[in-house]
């Protein structure tokens, strides 16, 4: 049995969350519930207009949210990224080390710089929408990656965020072929509309001649089949992976196991703020499959999560809350 369940790679991005109104966003001349990429003087100037409001800060990125739920959930996960050393890198690395996960900061030392954050607005429909400040992030290359960890894994998931840096998405091509050779399943998130529709060339080199496992939602799925046609994207990603996840919001998600398109039902709550729904999904989703389960008992898990998770705010469930819903699968 491998020592790591998913080896994962992404952006390494302090969370700091914030609950807002539309009338927010239009005054900081943001898109709804999409990510936008910002600089540091810009990021800056959006939290002097959120000075007054309060906010909870994690750490964060798409893929090391999955690595976290899969520690959660008593599975092993390896995370490569890049933090700074200053204040906000320490907090980074000691509360993902915290949440079980290891990382390569265990063992190199992080250079002097910014760490990347992300200002996190939600609105009143638990919509989330991103401002991210990279940082040092954007640094990422494949000096990151920890070649015998990445080898001994089951899974290697890249975070499809990573597609807006060449180095980051060298660091991918350069793991997916390592993981390729050596066995290792491969798996990418799509991340985001925003990344698929401007950034849809790289992506498909990350995915190259195909991945393992491929995690989209709808509009991403659709962004990438170039279609509205709620059927094109199955036909279109099974050119691409073997097994892949479109979630579906309240209508649950769809699961092709390489043979059947299973449907996994929705599970009815009244959501208050979705950040990180997805992540959790997809990190749930990897536990399930990297242990044995079946497609369905892995869809029913994430579905299970990730509904559990909407109903608060915050990207990740309380590790007594995972554990529990754990149970209800043994």
């Amino acid at each position: 049995m491998a020592k790591y369940d998913v080896y994962g790679i992404g952006n390494a991005l302090v969370d700091m969350e914030y609950e807002v109104t539309t009338a927010d966003l239009e005054a900081l001349s943001l898109t709804k519930g999409v990510m936008t990429l910002v600089d540091q003087e810009q990021q800056s100037k959006m939290m002097q207009h959120l000075a007054a409001y309060p906010h909870h800060r994690s750490s964060g990125g798409s893929a090391a949210n999955s690595m976290i739920a899969i520690c959660q959930f008593g599975g092993t996960s390896f995370y490569s990224c890049k933090v700074a050393s200053d204040e906000l890198g320490h907090f980074y690395t000691s509360d993902l080390c915290a949440g079980g996960v290891d990382t390569n900061h265990q063992r190199t030392e992080s250079e002097p710089g910014h760490t990347g954050r992300c200002v996190v607005l939600v609105t009143p429909d638990s919509d989330r929408t991103l401002c991210t400040f990279l940082g040092i992030s954007s640094e990422l290359s494949a000096d990151d990656l920890v070649e015998n960890a990445l080898l001994d894994s089951d899974y290697f998931y890249m975070e499809g965020y990573l597609v807006t840096s060449p180095a980051a998405r060298q660091a991918c091509l350069t793991g997916k072929r390592l993981a390729e050779t050596a066995g290792v399943k491969t798996a990418i998130s799509l991340s985001d509309p925003n990344i698929v529709r401007f950034f849809k060339d790289g992506l498909l080199e990350m995915i190259g001649s195909g991945v393992d496992l491929l995690f989209a939602n709808e509009d991403e799925a659709c962004g990438l089949a170039q279609t509205t046609d709620p059927q094109h994207p199955v036909d279109y990603l099974k050119t691409l992976s073997r097994e892949f996840v479109i979630t579906r919001g309240a209508k649950g998600a769809l699961v092709w196991d390489g043979h059947d398109l299973l449907t996994i039902d929705p599970i009815p709550v009244a959501a208050v703020d979705t950040v990180g729904a997805g992540d959790l999904f997809a990190g749930a989703f990897l536990y399930g499959r990297a242990r044995g389960w079946d497609h369905r008992q892995a869809g029913a898990l994430a579905s299970t999560a990730a509904a559990e998770l909407v109903t608060r705010l915050g990207p990740r469930l309380p590790p007594a809350e995972a554990k529990a819903i754990l149970q209800r699968f043994l």
